[in-house]
């Protein structure tokens, strides 16, 4: 049978039964109803004339169940909007701070950091730092064998002056390394002011210009020598290096560059830069021709840049990267990469691609013109024995016609220190540190040595190629427009120019980033505050004189700000 077709409203919910069931209950189909949604007492009729009472818990429940799937529903809604709105609006913050560092990257004073006035070099003692003359007696004294170049000895110099003071030792004047690449036999009386080395660390440690005829001939055996691991903990000097030391009395530390832990209590840091940038003041000779340098650039331009170009063919061949000269350039830097027999095997498109070649000057002078130096800027190239000579420096001369180097501004001059490798980089040196900006190709010891300088004489402009992504830039250069190269070049070089923030304390090398030693000078003094930043800037600009020969025989041969 069909279903019947008549449907009567009563204000209550309709039911549907049987035709052949109507008839056995004597009703009319056209007025069979039931009611659900009635009182206790109301019966719902079924098909078959049954009767079944309608729980308010069932109601209830699925009035609930129903409830609870909108709920849902629109809860994963409402969600899903407010994850989308906070991705919307994280992106708009981060697009806007692109957006803001690119601006900043625009608008940047190629020039000075805007931070060079708010930072100053603060490497003085605590006044709970006892000087080596309230401690007891020196346990012995301390010989130490530099290795390297000049910088890379420099920084072994350094960490010999601190080593001592966690030994309590006597430190011998070092002896340089007169075996590396460069056979250099200068010694340090001919590169640094000894006398001022001594008298400047007098409340540091005791340092003498040799061990005591006395002393040697007491000895029962020579000199103990050995090599202390590099990175060494100042833990490791006190549990294996001073027992040795007071049993022999004379210890000699061999190959000693990078032998000291990078991080060190901020005493131990501070003397590092006590040393690094006040103790090791050159010799006269060396900080005059220095200044007469400076001097000549200043007169033909008020400002100019300083590139530390690093293009020897030591450097290269050190690199393992390849130029694109050919054979003879690969048998060149062949023959000399034999020198180090530790040296692996290297692709040199890997170690482009990974940023681990210098820039040739081409590729440099492109950097500073995207930068926005004009063809007009004076440049100073700090170099020895460009490869490729006059032909490699072709294409910078091209885009910076005003190139000058030290045997350019001081020919005769610069006649005795000629034979002397490490003389001739001191001599750059002074002019790198002394320029409005300057520019390392490579993060060598002199790059690290003298960004760190730089940093702490209030972070004067140093510029620092970031090699990875710009070699990706070189290789399209012919492809993009200038104004899109310059853009990019500008973004790439973010955080390679000098700014006080480039990296976080304790993450890199204390010599190239000196952070306990760089103080941020407070927005307001007050009186007594006033008075001591005063006599301490006096007393800077005095040591600073005072180290690249500043007296009266030097009147006008002076770096003019």
């Amino acid at each position: 049978m069909g279903v019947a077709k008549s449907w009567i409203y009563t204000g209550k919910v309709y039911v549907v039964a049987k035709q052949g069931s109507l008839k056995q209950q004597n009703l009319l189909p056209e007025f069979h109803q039931c009611v659900l949604w009635a009182p206790p007492e109301t019966a719902a009729v079924v098909g078959g004339g049954q009767r079944r009472r309608i729980s308010w818990t069932v109601v209830c429940g699925v009035m609930l169940f129903v409830l609870g799937l909108i709920s849902f529903f629109t809860g994963h809604v409402a969600s899903d909007l407010e994850w989308c709105s906070q991705r919307v609006i994280v992106k708009r913050r981060l697009l806007k701070k692109k957006v803001e560092r690119f601006n900043d990257v625009q608008q940047v004073d190629i020039w000075e950091t805007k931070f060079s006035k708010s930072y100053y070099g603060c490497s003085e003692r605590s006044p709970y730092y006892a000087s080596h003359t309230h401690q007891v007696m020196s346990n012995g004294y301390l010989l130490i064998a530099a290795s390297g170049g000049l910088n890379q000895q420099r920084t072994g110099i350094t960490d010999a002056v601190v080593v001592a003071r966690i030994l309590n030792a006597t430190l011998v004047i070092p002896e340089l390394d007169h075996h590396s690449y460069w056979k250099d036999d200068s010694d340090f009386a001919n590169i640094f002011d000894v006398d001022w080395f001594i008298s400047f660390l007098a409340k540091d440690v005791p340092v003498v210009k040799r061990v005591p005829e006395k002393v040697m001939r007491s000895l029962e055996k020579p000199p103990y020598t050995m090599r202390v691991p590099r990175k060494s903990e100042p833990q490791f000097y006190l549990d294996e290096v001073l027992p040795i030391l007071t049993k022999r009395q004379v210890l000699q530390l061999t190959k000693f560059d990078y032998r000291l832990a990078n991080d060190l209590d901020e005493e131990l840091q501070r003397m590092r830069c006590r040393v690094n940038y006040h103790a090791l003041r050159f010799t006269k000779p060396i900080q005059n021709l220095g200044q007469k340098i400076v001097m000549r650039m200043r007169k033909m331009a008020p400002r100019f840049i300083a590139v530390h170009l690093r293009f020897e063919p030591d450097m290269l061949a050190f690199s393992g990267c390849y130029y694109g000269g050919g054979d003879k350039e690969r048998n060149d830097l062949g023959e000399i990469r034999k020198r180090w027999t530790t040296l692996p095997e290297t692709s040199p498109d890997g170690e482009r691609k990974r940023g681990k070649c210098p820039l040739t000057p081409h590729e440099v002078g492109l950097m500073l013109r995207a930068l926005g130096f004009e063809n007009n800027t004076y440049l100073y190239v700090a170099s020895g024995e460009i490869y490729g000579g006059e032909e490699t420096l072709k294409p910078l001369r091209e885009l910076f016609p005003n190139i000058y180097t030290k045997e350019m501004l001081a020919n005769e001059e610069l006649e005795p220190f000629l034979p002397y490798s490490s003389r001739l980089a001191a001599i750059d040196y002074i002019v790198c540190d002394e320029s409005d900006v300057f520019v390392a190709n490579n993060n060598g010891n002199m790059a690290k040595i003298l960004a760190g300088r730089r940093r702490y004489m209030g972070h004067k402009r140093t510029i620092r190629p970031n090699a990875k992504k710009l070699n990706a830039l070189f290789l399209k250069r012919e492809k993009i427009s200038w104004e899109s190269f310059a853009k990019k070049v500008k973004a790439a070089q973010q955080g390679f120019l000098g700014e006080p923030d480039e990296a976080k304390t304790g993450r890199a090398e204390f010599h190239e980033y000196p952070s306990t030693c760089i103080c941020k000078k407070p927005f307001e003094f007050s009186g007594l505050e006033r008075i001591h930043h005063k006599n301490q800037t006096i007393s800077r600009t005095l040591e600073a004189e005072s180290e690249y020969g500043h007296n009266e025989e030097d009147q006008g041969v002076h770096n003019v700000q």
